[in-house]
This record gives C-alpha cells, sequence and structure tokens, in this order.
C-alpha cells in the first residue's frame, strides 16, 4: 500500500585478513576522510551546495549520493513547499507516495540511532512515512530552525552555499497541499568525494 511520506508538523573492530574486506575498511575510512559535496541545481533559481556527514547518517549518505549519481533525481520536483518551514523533493511521482523502490533505516534516536545534527535552517534530512525505516529517496532541506522534528528524522547534512535558493523556493506560490502552482524543478544533482558503498536496501514500505 503507497503511503504519503510527509512531514508531521506538530571497542576496536577485529583485524580483516581477506582483501574485500581490506577494501571495505578502506571505503569506510575515506568516506570519514575526505568531505562528501552535494551540488543541486534548480532550474530558473540557482545552485544549494551542501556538505554531507556520513559520520552521522552514514545509510542516508549512501543512499542520497547513490541515487544521484545514477541520475535520479535529474528533473524531478520540490512538490511540497512550507515558507517558514523547508522544502520537499525527491519523488518520482511528484506528489509525496514514491520512492525508488525500497527504503533505507532511519537513522535518528526515535528509532535507536544517535543522531546529533539538529534541524536547524540549512539542514538536510531525509523524509518518511509514519514507519521509521520507510525513507527512500525524498527529502527536505530546512528553510527555519524545526527543533521539533529532532530525534525524528535522519538529518544528514547541511547548506554551505546557496540558502538564497532554499529562500526563494520556499516563497513561491503553492495550492492548499503545498505543491507550487508552476513546478520547481531539479536539473540536476552531483556528488563530489570519495565513491561510497551502497546503501542496506530494506523491503519498500
Amino acid at each position: 500500500m503507497k503511503k504519503l511520506i510527509i512531514l508531521f508538523l506538530c571497542v576496536a573492530l577485529p583485524c580483516c585478513i581477506s582483501s574485500g574486506c581490506d577494501k571495505s575498511t578502506k571505503v569506510e575510512e575515506n568516506m570519514n576522510q575526505e568531505k562528501i559535496l552535494a551540488t543541486i541545481e534548480i532550474e530558473s533559481f540557482g545552485t544549494i551546495e551542501l556538505e554531507l556527514y556520513p559520520d552521522i547518517a552514514p545509510q542516508s549518505v549512501r543512499n542520497f549520493c547513490s541515487l544521484a549519481r545514477q541520475g535520479f533525481y535529474d528533473g524531478l520536483i520540490f512538490h511540497r513547499v512550507i515558507e517558514g518551514f523547508m522544502i520537499q523533493g525527491g519523488d518520482p511521482e511528484g506528489l509525496g507516495f514514491g520512492g525508488p523502490g525500497y527504503c533505507i533505516k532511519g537513522e535518528f534516536a526515535l528509532n535507536g540511532v544517535d543522531n546529533s545534527l539538529k534541524h536547524t535552517r540549512g539542514v538536510i534530512s531525509m523524509a518518511r512515512a509514519p514507519q521509521y525505516d520507510s525513507a527512500g529517496s525524498q527529502f527536505f532541506i530546512m528553510q527555519k530552525d524545526a527543533p521539533h522534528l529532532d530525534g525524528s528524522y535522519a538529518a544528514f547534512g547541511k547548506v554551505t552555499s546557496g540558502i538564497e535558493v532554499v529562500d526563494a523556493v520556499a516563497n513561491v506560490q503553492t495550492d492548499r497541499n503545498d505543491k507550487p502552482l508552476t513546478d520547481v524543478v531539479i536539473k540536476s544533482i552531483t556528488i563530489s568525494g570519495p565513491e561510497l558503498p551502497e546503501p542496506e536496501k530494506l523491503p519498500e514500505k
């Protein structure tokens, strides 16, 4: 059954012996040593640059980067925009119900995961349905601080440049379902930084 993905307003590891394990360990080290940057280009609005934090939310970062590098987000829209709150996109259906065909672990306190990143202005986080492990491709970027989301959603990065673009998108005219009257289109999302493992994929909720 499709479910709307929406924000509610209210010890050292043992040494590895095999070459495959060594390779995986090196990838993990690179994730924590090299910055992972995302650039979101929005048609007619401009560019938002973000730094992603795999040390805080590794599954969310892996998933976002994997989808972006596949071109999954190219041509999708920001389907939900609330001035003074956030802008949400990443749904291939454009209505708030879609995803990539799988889910990932919800990396936040209510789901037993320590995530220290707060939902302050410019933070990017994973949208989800009511089930904790239901995030897929949809994400949102905070226009304003929203502490009531802390511990309930998987924040995984923050805007480093282009916050004015977030403001511009947040101020477009919308219908009663918070969908922009004129499509706000993601032209592309590009990732710079090390190659990452694929996320651990869970069955679609």
